[in-house]
């Protein structure tokens, strides 16, 4: 098959990258890019692909050790709530763009609402229609996945719009950490399993925050200045970058070390010791936040998509250690 040259692919779809400027196209005219940008597509991946992964591990696990039985349509069910999922955080990105108008018309001029593709009333309407239908087709898959989806909505709102806690320091991270870790995963093992009737999704959702305080301090690295021009109190910000790296980098490798202890304990299953070595990683992000490297085609620095990496890794990690437990030599 002939491929197409890049050039003609930006003809007919538009811009490859949100930095470039907006162009009527073939089959996307300017206002429905600016609508895809407003979601923010690639920080979708990571919730997409981690809550996907969690689901398949929580239904292979509970199959082998509660003898839950696998749906025939299991596919379809994980499909569905792998993107409902990824609705909640598409409606996420949109609120949060339409409540941080006033500083990225500083960092980030380059995004749909500063550039007048989209105002933040519609964006901010656009976020409350995929809220609605992301929890009404959550609660249709189980009630604890609906019950989850209603608190990751919660903590998402709230960062954004008053009380806003994006604006109070340190608080930000933990509230942005929560529902992309912790609730998130609760919400992806309630798919096929009971939340609460092994540790294992309560530590490895626990986990996943403790990295994740750690790791959103990525994202505040090229709105150091709006952020603090318009109010809200980050790590970057207020300490600098040496010491943003230095106060984050436990938070990315102790979750990782302390995984034997749980073994240990009989909390986590053996077979899960290699997730160990994702604390390795964590230093080349360490490296990166002092390097704070601005991407020429991504919103953000290199730390923070390396970030996203990891954590999807530690996702796809957990669910294959998870499916071949019963081959594994340990």
């Amino acid at each position: 098959m002939k491929k197409l040259p890049i050039e003609n692919i930006g003809d007919k779809f538009g811009k490859l990258t949100i930095k470039e400027p907006y162009s009527k196209t073939r089959f996307l005219s300017p206002q429905t890019r600016a609508a895809l940008d407003l979601m923010r597509p690639f920080t979708l991946i990571a919730p997409l692909i981690v809550s996907m992964s969690i689901m398949v591990a929580s239904l292979v696990y509970n199959h082998l050790h509660f003898g839950t039985p696998i749906p025939q349509n299991w596919h379809f069910i994980t499909a569905q709530a792998g993107l409902t999922i990824a609705i909640v955080n598409a409606a996420s990105n949109a609120l949060n763009q339409a409540a941080d108008l006033e500083a990225d018309r500083i960092s980030k001029p380059y995004r749909p609402i500063p550039r007048g593709m989209i105002t933040a009333e519609t964006a901010q309407s656009i976020a409350y229609i995929f809220y609605l239908f992301a929890l009404l087709r959550a609660v249709t898959i189980n009630a604890w996945f609906g019950f989850f989806i209603f608190l990751i909505m919660l903590f998402t709102v709230t960062y954004s719009l008053p009380p806003r806690m994006k604006k109070y320091l340190f608080i930000n991270q933990i509230w942005i950490a929560i529902p992309r870790g912790f609730l998130g995963i609760m919400a992806a093992w309630s798919v096929f399993g009971h939340p609460f009737t092994s540790p294992i999704p309560l530590i490895i959702g626990a986990i996943a925050t403790t990295y994740l305080i750690g790791g959103m301090a990525t994202k505040d690295i090229t709105d150091a200045k709006a952020d603090k021009l318009t109010g809200v109190r980050t790590l970057v910000n207020t300490l600098g970058m040496k010491k943003t790296a230095l106060i984050t980098l436990p938070f990315m490798i102790f979750p990782y070390l302390f995984i034997p202890m749980f073994i240990n304990h009989k909390l986590l299953d053996p077979y899960l010791w290699p997730l160990t070595f994702f604390a390795i990683p964590s230093f080349l992000i360490f490296y990166l936040i002092i390097k704070g490297t601005e991407s020429k085609t991504l919103e953000n620095v290199q730390a923070w998509a390396i970030m996203y990496a990891e954590y999807i890794f530690f996702a796809l990690s957990f669910s294959l250690l998870t499916i071949f437990s019963d081959i594994l030599p340990f």
